[in-house]
C-alpha cells in the first residue's frame, strides 16, 4: 500500500478534491430530480382526488381508503399515510389557480412544502417562503425559524430610499436583503445594554447574526478603520452582500433612530465607495439598525438621502408589532417584489 501511495501524482489531491466536488453536484442534482418526481407525484395524486371529489361529498372517506389501499399495494413505501393524502389535496388545491407558482413547488422539498402549506395563510406568503427557501437553500428548521420570526412581512415594511438612490436591476433584490426589523432572539442580552455590548454579541455569535440578516452576507470585520484627512472614524459592523455584490456598512444604536444618523451613514458610504469598493463591485449600502423608530421621523430623515440606506429595528425577542400588520404593500406591488426573486 505504501509503495502505491508513493506512486501517486504530485497533483493528486487536487485531484481528489475535483472528483469529490464531482460527486457531491451529482448527489445534489440526483436529490433534486427525485424530488421534483416526488412532489409532481403528490400533485397529480392530489389532483385526481380533487377531480373525483367534484361529485362525491365523501372526501375522507376516499382518502383513508386510498391510504388503506396505497399501502397494501407499495409495502415499505412511505408517503402514503392518511394525513399525507389529506396534504396533497390541500396542496394541489392551494396552488392549482397560480400557474406562476406551480413551477416553484417542486423545486423544494415536499417537507417544506407541508410546512409553508400549514403556517402561511396568504398565497402571496406561501409564493415569498417557496421562493425564498429555494433561493437560499434554507433546511426545513430554517425555513420554520424564518417564519416564525415573520420574515415575509418584516421584508415588505423594511424602510429604505432604494427606489430612489439604487438602479432598477438592484432596487428589488436589496428590498429583500434589508428588512424592517431584524430578530436577535439567540443573544443573551438584557433590555438595557450599550452599543459596544451588542456589537460584542453580535460577533461572537456572527453565524447567528448573519442568518438572521438574510443568509446572504459575510462577516468582513467590527469597527471597520476608514481615514479622511488624518481623521479617523470606525463602521460598527462591516458586511458584504454576495448577491448584490457590494459593501454593507452596519451602525448599531440602542436608541431611538435620529434623523442625523443619515448625514454620518451617507459619509462612511461615500468614503466606502472611494476607497475601500473594489472595481467590479456595485455602490455600498448602509443599514441603521436602532432598538426603535419612528416611522415619519425616518420616511422624512431619507427622502433627499443620496445614498442607498435602510432603516430597520431589532429586537431580542420575536414580535411584530399589531399596528404594522395593516400597513403591508398591496398584493400587486408585493407580487411585483416577488418575480424579482430568482
Amino acid at each position: 500500500m505504501s509503495k502505491m501511495m508513493k506512486r501517486l501524482p504530485d497533483d493528486y489531491a487536487a485531484l481528489l478534491i475535483q472528483v469529490k466536488e464531482r460527486v457531491r453536484s451529482a448527489q445534489y442534482e440526483a436529490l433534486k430530480a427525485v424530488n421534483k418526481e416526488l412532489v409532481g407525484l403528490y400533485w397529480d395524486i392530489g389532483c385526481l382526488i380533487v377531480e373525483r371529489q367534484v361529485d362525491s361529498e365523501h372526501g375522507s372517506a376516499i382518502a383513508e381508503r386510498l391510504a388503506t389501499d396505497l399501502q397494501r399495494e407499495f409495502p415499505g413505501t412511505s408517503g402514503f399515510s392518511r394525513r399525507n393524502i389529506f396534504y396533497m389535496r390541500e396542496f394541489h388545491l392551494a396552488y392549482r389557480d397560480l400557474p406562476k407558482v406551480q413551477p416553484l413547488v417542486a423545486q423544494i422539498g415536499w417537507s417544506h412544502n407541508l410546512v409553508i402549506l400549514q403556517r402561511c395563510k396568504n398565497s402571496l406568503e406561501r409564493e415569498f417562503y417557496i421562493r425564498m427557501t429555494r433561493k437560499f437553500g434554507w433546511s426545513k428548521n430554517v425555513l420554520i425559524h424564518q417564519i416564525e420570526n415573520q420574515s415575509y412581512e418584516k421584508t415588505l415594511l423594511g424602510q429604505t430610499n432604494f427606489e430612489k438612490a439604487l438602479t432598477p436591476a438592484q432596487r428589488a433584490q436589496a428590498k429583500l436583503a434589508v428588512k424592517d426589523e431584524y430578530t436577535f432572539d439567540f443573544l443573551e442580552l438584557g433590555q438595557e445594554h450599550s452599543e459596544r455590548e451588542l456589537e460584542r454579541a453580535l460577533i461572537a455569535r456572527v453565524e447567528d447574526f448573519l442568518r438572521a440578516m438574510g443568509g446572504m452576507f459575510a462577516f468582513l470585520g467590527s469597527q471597520f478603520r476608514l481615514e479622511v484627512e488624518d481623521k479617523e472614524y470606525f463602521i460598527d459592523l462591516l458586511l458584504y452582500h454576495r448577491r448584490l455584490k457590494c459593501l454593507v456598512a452596519v451602525e448599531l444604536k440602542v436608541g431611538e433612530f435620529q434623523p442625523e444618523f443619515v448625514g454620518k451613514m451617507q459619509f462612511y458610504l461615500t468614503a466606502l465607495d472611494r476607497q475601500v469598493r473594489e472595481q467590479g463591485e456595485n455602490p455600498s449600502i448602509g443599514i441603521i439598525l436602532c432598538k426603535e423608530k419612528n416611522r415619519t421621523i425616518v420616511e422624512y430623515a431619507l427622502h433627499d438621502a443620496r445614498k442607498p440606506i435602510g432603516v430597520a429595528t431589532y429586537r431580542i425577542v420575536k414580535r411584530l408589532p399589531k399596528e404594522l400588520k395593516g400597513q403591508l404593500p398591496s398584493p400587486d406591488e408585493i407580487a411585483k417584489l416577488l418575480e424579482n426573486v430568482e
